[in-house]
């Protein structure tokens, strides 16, 4: 097979544009995911939000709503909407078993490293931070002990980006490893690092708009906390999910271009 070179300025249009020109589709599709991500975060935040704990069990509880609109919204991509099956939420098949554990091959490491991070470091008290005052040996004693695992947390993130385009294989039925990403991906490393980069920090910056934007908004205007909380999670899950369903239009274009796919028809061997 020959090599393909990806541009990025294409992917990242084409991803973009897709999302945008099925924007009706998306909406459908997302419903039932965002309900459950969004029961989730308010059960999380009932049990407490203070433990860390409660947010990490919560964060990879999610991983599975996402799992299920994000294998289908793939099969949008590469197969089209008639064919993608019924809205993702409402049963788990052996296809989002095989996506999750697909998942965990290529990003597993990554959360487990920002999971031991987060726990590691723990709380940090603001004032601890500001010049001039003593230093903490407790503070510099979590801080050295992080060290390493940050620096895992983004040599693994990256590693992840470059092999996470081969999941869209897994979403049609398609067996697939890391192993084979990375063979097909050869040349256009960085260009897939770079393009998903983009998207995943696009999506974080619009998301913390839509969770400040309407909290700030009724707290000023009406200030229910509570009420202004609710809509803000909603906001930012919606909107999280917008983000998701770009990325995962630029893995399934990544992974039709890299490896030439067309339904029924064998891989050709990466060069």
């Amino acid at each position: 097979m020959p090599a393909a070179k990806l541009p990025f300025g294409d992917i990242v249009g084409e991803s973009f544009g897709f999302f945008f020109a099925n924007l009706s589709l998306f909406f459908h599709l997302v419903t039932v995911p965002w309900i459950l991500s969004l029961v989730l975060r308010i059960v999380g935040s009932a049990i407490g939000t203070e433990s860390m704990l409660v947010v990490l069990a919560e964060k990879a509880l999610d991983a599975l709503p996402t799992v299920m609109f994000t294998v289908v919204w793939m099969r949008v991509v590469l197969l089209g909407a008639p064919r993608a099956g019924g809205p993702p939420g409402l049963s788990w098949s052996a296809r989002e078993s095989a996506f999750l554990v697909h998942l965990l091959q290529v990003a597993g490491i990554t959360f487990v490293l920002i999971a031991a991070f987060i726990l590691t470091v723990g709380p940090l008290d603001p004032s601890m931070l500001s010049g001039g005052g003593a230093s903490d040996p407790e503070l510099a004693r979590r801080e050295s002990t992080a060290a390493p695992l940050g620096i895992g947390f983004m040599v693994s993130a990256i590693l992840a980006l470059r092999v996470s385009f081969g999941l869209a294989a897994t979403a049609v039925d398609l067996p697939f490893t890391p192993r084979l990403s990375w063979a097909y991906s050869r040349g256009n490393s960085w260009t897939i690092i770079g393009a998903l980069f983009v998207i995943f920090f696009a999506n974080a910056i619009v998301t913390m708009m839509a969770a400040l934007v309407p909290l700030a908004m009724i707290r000023g205007l009406l200030g229910a906390n509570s009420a202004a909380a609710l809509v803000a999670w909603a906001a930012a899950t919606l909107v999280s999910y917008g983000g998701v369903a770009v990325a995962a239009t630029a893995q399934a274009i990544i992974f039709r271009r890299l490896t030439g796919w067309r339904e029924g028809v064998p891989l050709a061997p990466p060069s």
